[in-house]
């Protein structure tokens, strides 16, 4: 049997938009230096595990803080449906978060109702779009907790 520690890492799958993707990957290659902030407002990292094709895949999303948890909002830019990434949560709550340098395992929730209410004007506060796009779309756009493990 081989040993695990010699396995090759997982590579994660980029964003398709290629801005998204060029983004994501200028953040961790610099350990969050170059990234982290992005049009004036904090992005970080979030990897999910594909829930149909198995693999890892990474973006970087906008966020704001609850306590020590991380608030991320599934916008997609007021399309129809919910971004993939978000699909994935579904499938596997346990995703990675890279805010800055720090690298950390966390859990995924989508903000029940009341917690949803308190938390979307704070988020619309940080990138007020996303009042916007929740006036684009007949979707109840999540909110979603990421709880360091």
């Amino acid at each position: 049997m081989s040993d695990p520690r010699e396995q090759p890492e997982e590579e994660p799958l980029d964003n398709a938009q290629d801005w998204v993707a060029e983004h994501t990957r200028r953040y961790v290659a610099s350990n969050g230096a170059d990234g982290h902030l992005w049009n004036g407002v904090q992005t970080l990292v979030l990897t999910t595990r594909g829930r149909r094709s198995g693999c890892l895949r990474r973006n970087a999303l906008i966020y704001g803080t609850d306590g020590d948890a991380c608030v991320v909002v599934a916008s997609y830019g007021g399309a129809p449906a919910n971004p993939a990434w978000y699909c994935n949560l579904d499938a596997d709550p346990d995703v990675t978060v890279q805010v800055g340098g720090d690298v950390f395992a966390a859990v995924a929730r989508t903000a029940n109702g009341q917690e949803k209410e308190r938390l979307w004007p704070a988020m619309a506060a940080i990138w007020p779009d996303f009042d916007n796009y929740r006036k684009k779309t007949d979707r109840d756009i999540p909110v979603v907790i990421l709880e360091r493990r």
